[in-house]
């Protein structure tokens, strides 16, 4: 599992910064490229580019279930790793964009972070920290023999 877990999140982290150069590009057609939030933005974006958004969210799901279903031999750790992959993803696309265009410019600036079901709107703070915690969390559960 260990060999496994590594490579879910260089996927992740690849995966991460893939998605990251996707949005620079989006904000950029967008005019939104030096915007401090994301949050006033979205309304001013037409509802079918909204939506073309929902499928390019929908796709960074699928994958990331496919390859946890693919790789995990029990549902209890294609679950694990399903979780384990999008905290690396996460985490990674957001230094992906700070990297690429120095955003966000501080862990309070506001995000939408889904579109799914509706807009999911928070500090970047927040999925920074659910996805730390549960990299951290798997990682103890792994090194404790919880999780083999």
């Amino acid at each position: 599992m260990d060999s496994t877990l590594v490579l879910l999140a260089v996927f992740g982290i690849a995966m991460a910064h893939f998605e990251g150069v996707v949005v620079v590009y989006l904000r950029k057609a967008l005019g939104m490229i030096d915007s401090p939030s994301t949050k006033n933005v979205v309304d001013s974006i037409p509802e079918r580019y909204l939506h073309i958004e929902m499928t390019r969210e929908a796709a960074t799901i699928v994958m990331l279930l496919i390859i946890a279903y693919l790789t995990g031999s029990s549902w209890v750790e294609k679950g694990v790793f399903f979780l384990w992959t999008f905290a690396f993803w996460d985490l990674f696309y957001y230094l992906s964009l700070y990297i690429l265009i120095k955003w966000p410019p501080t862990l309070k600036t506001i995000d939408v972070l889904f579109l799914i079901p509706v807009p999911w709107i928070a500090p970047v703070w927040f999925p920074i920290g659910v996805s730390s915690l549960t990299i951290i969390i798997i990682m103890l559960l792994y090194l404790l023999k919880i999780l083999v």
